[in-house]
């Protein structure tokens, strides 16, 4: 599909927009260069449409060779095949609600609405993950970020990656998100300690060798082997990457677990340039 093997990547979050060349045949990021830029996703549609060209055009001025393709990985509900945006009442990007981004986007470009595609984030980084750490042997990788929320998506080989969009999936008195992100460590360490922290980094700084520790640990690897069960068996698939903050801590919590050593279980390695490459291996 490539004539050359330079693509622009782009990352859009709610309040950021971080874009870079990469070279398709190595997947890594031309020169190392990365544009970023805040948005300020509750502005009007011209000034965040704006914002997100010129970072892109920025990006475009400094490739070797002249840029066909633009791949953007956008955080959900969006209709990623017609380039629609269906986000509403999340503090971000309403006045984008139902516009035509690709259109908008590729007109502020000078660029064809062909030339621009779009992909879910959650899955871009999973595809970028999987493209560097050279898996797309397998058949059918999971992917899992742990942060301020819950990510899930899934890859099967030979297609683009999708959001599994399983954070909101019921769970105990709740729903998985709710046991698994950095509001429950803030919120857990309270209720058995009686102290306020702000995350996990703070808990085991600070924290580490408590009995209290101990506790939250147990419970947190109940409850993240119970998402990946329920992941696998949904999915077919025991092979997982793990990617997000929480993330970095992995080993701390299934260390010495049994239960765990059902799945093939990959660390990320990218953080923030996942995205970017898993958008623009959509053209790979």
């Amino acid at each position: 599909m490539l004539q050359d093997n330079y693509v622009v990547g782009v990352d859009i979050g709610g309040t950021h927009i971080s874009a870079c060349i990469i070279d398709t045949k190595q997947w890594n990021i031309y020169l190392e260069n990365v544009a970023r830029n805040h948005v300020f996703s509750q502005g009007d549609a011209k000034t965040i449409l704006q914002t997100w060209a010129s970072t892109i055009q920025d990006i475009i001025a400094t490739s070797p060779t002249p840029i066909q393709f633009i791949g953007i990985a956008m955080p959900g509900p969006f209709d990623y095949e017609n380039g629609i945006s269906e986000i509403q009442g999340q503090s971000k990007y309403d006045d984008l609600y139902k516009k035509d981004i690709k259109g908008l986007l590729a007109e502020e470009l000078g660029l064809s609405k062909q030339s621009i595609h779009f992909i879910n984030d959650a899955a871009a980084f999973l595809q970028g993950e999987i493209f560097v750490q050279n898996l797309q042997t397998n058949n059918r990788i999971l992917g899992i970020t742990l942060g301020t929320g819950l990510g899930s998506a899934v890859w099967n080989k030979g297609e683009k990656a999708f959001d599994a969009a399983l954070w909101n999936s019921p769970y105990e008195d709740c729903i998985f998100e709710e046991f698994l992100v950095t509001r429950w460590f803030v919120r857990r360490f309270k209720e058995i300690a009686g102290k306020d922290v702000t995350g996990l980094k703070e808990i085991l700084d600070n924290y580490r060798e408590t009995e209290e520790f101990q506790i939250i640990k147990d419970e947190y690897a109940k409850h993240l082997f119970d998402f990946m069960q329920f992941f696998a068996e949904k999915h077919a698939s025991e092979i997982f990457i793990v990617g997000g903050n929480i993330a970095k801590a992995l080993p701390i919590f299934i260390a010495d677990r049994k239960e765990f050593e059902r799945f093939q279980i990959y660390t990320a390695i990218l953080g923030e340039k996942a995205a970017m490459i898993g958008a623009a291996s959509i053209f790979s």
